[in-house]
C-alpha cells in the first residue's frame, strides 16, 4: 500500500471493512438472544474480539499520533500513543509496538532524515496495523514512520512559537537592550564538562587571569525532555545568586553548548525557555554550536553566534575595543590637559610681564614726580631768596635816602630784618628739603625690597612665573614659593577659604 500525501491526509477515504456494519449488525441481532444466555470463557470472548478486529481492520493505515512514552527491551520498542484536542486533553490513547526485525531500519531512516532520535513528545505519522491479544489487549503494530511529517510538525511548532513570541512582544525584547559598555561579570549557562565549554573556558580563563573579566559558571543538561526546565532553573538561580552576592545585575548572560547531534537542538525549541531568555534584564548571547541550524534561542537572544568559541572571541574583541577607546580617550585628555597647561603658563607669563611693566612704569612716574617736586621747591626757594634780596636792597636804599639820622636805627633794623629774612628763608629751605625727603621716602617705601623688609611676603607659583594675589589661583596640595626679604621658602597649600 502506498503512503498517502500529507496534504491529502484529512481527505483520506475510510477503509471498507471485510463485512459492512449492516451485515455485522444483522448477524449479531440474529444471535443476540442466543448470546445473552451463553456463558463464555474470557479467552473465548477475547479470541472472538480478536477475530472481529482482524476481519474489520485487516489493512495498514497511516495514523497521526503523539508519542507520550517510549521504551525499548531486547531490540523491541514499546510506544504509548495519544491524541490531544486543542486544549491539550487526551481524547484517545493506545499502545504501539515496533518489533526488532523492523526497528533498526525504521529508526535509522527517521534519524537520517530528521537528524534527531525518536523520542517522546514528538508528533509522528505511523503506518500501523491493528492487533489484539487475549492476554495483552489492543495495540498497534508499527511498520513504518514518516520522518517528513515529523519535520513538518516541528517546523509548524517552531513557526507557531515565533508567531506567539512576536505577538507578545518578546521576540525582539532582549535585542532592544543596549550592548554592554564594559563586560566585567558574565554568567555562563552550559552543559557540564562539554567540549564547547572547554573551548570557551580556554580563552575565558586568560581574560580572568588578566583581571579583564570574571566568569560565573552554572550547568544544566541541554538534551532530553527535561533540558528546557533545567536550563530555566539554571538561569533563574544564577541571576539570583549573582544578585545576592554583588547587589546588582551581571553585564552579560551567555548560553552555550558545543557541537552534537542536530536532533538535540529540538529540545531547545521550548516556548517557556525562549520567553525567559527574552525577558532577561541583561543582554543574552548564545552560541549553540551549529552554523546552519537555528533554535528559538537564536531568535530571542540579544546576539547569536555559531559556536561557543565565537562567543568568547566576541567578548575578547569587545574588551579589546574598549581598551583601545580608553587609551584614545586618555591620550585626548592628556593632550587637552597639556594645552590647558600651556595656555595657563602663557597667561601667567603675560600677566607677570604686565605686572612688571606696570610696576616699572609706576616707579618711573613716582621718580619723575619726585624730581619735579624737588626742582619746583628749589626754584621756589630761589625765587623767594631773590625776592627777599631785592626787598632788602630796596628797604636799605629807602632807609638810606629817608634819613641818615635813623641810620643807626635803620642799620640796626636793617640788620635785624636781614637776619629775620635770612632765618625765614633758611626755614623755608629746610622745610622744602624735608618735603622733598618725605616724597623720596614715600617713593622708596613702595619698592618691593623695602616692603619685604617690613615683614610682608610675596607668593608665587612653583615655577616663580606667576605672582599669586587671589585665592582663586590657589587649590589644595598646590606647591607655592614664599618670597622673603632674605630668601624664599617652598610651601604646600592645605586649605583655601574665602575671607
Amino acid at each position: 500500500m502506498r503512503k498517502p500525501k500529507l496534504s491529502n491526509l484529512k481527505h483520506a477515504q475510510v477503509l471498507t471493512p471485510a463485512k459492512d456494519l449492516a451485515t455485522l449488525e444483522a448477524e449479531l441481532a440474529e444471535q443476540e438472544d442466543h448470546l445473552e444466555n451463553t456463558v463464555l470463557r474470557l479467552s473465548d470472548y477475547l479470541t472472538a474480539v480478536d477475530m472481529v478486529i482482524k476481519q474489520t481492520f485487516d489493512h495498514r493505515v497511516w495514523v497521526k499520533a503523539e508519542i507520550r512514552n517510549l521504551s525499548s527491551k531486547g531490540g523491541h520498542y514499546y510506544f504509548e500513543l495519544a491524541e490531544k484536542d486543542d486544549d491539550g486533553k487526551v481524547v484517545a490513547s493506545c499502545r504501539g509496538n515496533l518489533w526488532r526485525f523492523k526497528a533498526a531500519r525504521v529508526l535509522a531512516k527517521f534519524e537520517r532524515a530528521t537528524g534527531m532520535p525518536l523520542d517522546r513528545d514528538l508528533t509522528v505519522l505511523l503506518k500501523v496495523a491493528a492487533g489484539f491479544h487475549a492476554q495483552y489487549g489492543f495495540s498497534l503494530t508499527i511498520e513504518d514512520i514518516d520522518p517528513s511529517y515529523t519535520l513538518g510538525d516541528l517546523a509548524r511548532q517552531y513557526a507557531q512559537m515565533v508567531d506567539r513570541l512576536t505577538g507578545e512582544g518578546l521576540l525582539t525584547l532582549n535585542q532592544q537592550l543596549p550592548a554592554p559598555f564594559d563586560i566585567e561579570h558574565v554568567l555562563v549557562i552550559a552543559p557540564e564538562k562539554a567540549a564547547g565549554l572547554g573551548d570557551f573556558q580556554a580563552d575565558a580563563d586568560r581574560l580572568a587571569e588578566a583581571g579583564a573579566c570574571h566568569f560565573h559558571y552554572h550547568h544544566a543538561t541541554f538534551q532530553g525532555n527535561h533540558a528546557p526546565a533545567e536550563i530555566r532553573q539554571a538561569i533563574v538561580s544564577a541571576q539570583q545568586q549573582f544578585q545576592d552576592t554583588y547587589g546588582r545585575l551581571p553585564d552579560l548572560l551567555v548560553i552555550i553548548r558545543g557541537g552534537g547531534a542536530v536532533g538535540d537542538l529540538a529540545y531547545l525549541n521550548d516556548y517557556e525557555l525562549a520567553a525567559l531568555v527574552a525577558e532577561q534584564p541583561v543582554p543574552v548571547w548564545v552560541g549553540i554550536g551549529h552554523e546552519r541550524d537555528k533554535v528559538i534561542l537564536d531568535e530571542v537572544a540579544h546576539t547569536s553566534f555559531d559556536t561557543p568559541s565565537k562567543v568568547i572571541a566576541a567578548i575578547s574583541s569587545h574588551l579589546a575595543q574598549l581598551i583601545t577607546q580608553t587609551l584614545q580617550y586618555q591620550a585626548q585628555i592628556k593632550q587637552a590637559a597639556q594645552r590647558q597647561l600651556n595656555m595657563a603658563e602663557q597667561r601667567a607669563e603675560r600677566q607677570l610681564s604686565q605686572i612688571q611693566t606696570q610696576t616699572t612704569g609706576q616707579l618711573t612716574a613716582l621718580q619723575k614726580d619726585s624730581d619735579y617736586a624737588w626742582r619746583s621747591i628749589q626754584q621756589s626757594a630761589q625765587r623767594q631768596v631773590k625776592q627777599a634780596a631785592r626787598q632788602t636792597a630796596e628797604l636799605n636804599t629807602q632807609i638810606q635816602a629817608a634819613a641818615y639820622q635813623q641810620l643807626s636805627i635803620a642799620s640796626t633794623y636793617s640788620n635785624n630784618q636781614h637776619k629775620a629774612i635770612m632765618h625765614r628763608t633758611q626755614q623755608q629751605l629746610i622745610q622744602a628739603q624735608r618735603d622733598s625727603e618725605h616724597l623720596r621716602d614715600i617713593v622708596l617705601l613702595h619698592r618691593p625690597s623695602r616692603i619685604l623688609k617690613q615683614g610682608y611676603t610675596l607668593l608665587t607659583d612653583e615655577k616663580d612665573k606667576q605672582i599669586l594675589t587671589s585665592r582663586t589661583q590657589l587649590h589644595t596640595e598646590q606647591m607655592v614659593h614664599i618670597v622673603l626679604k632674605d630668601g624664599k621658602a617652598k610651601a604646600q597649600i592645605m586649605d583655601v577659604k574665602a575671607t
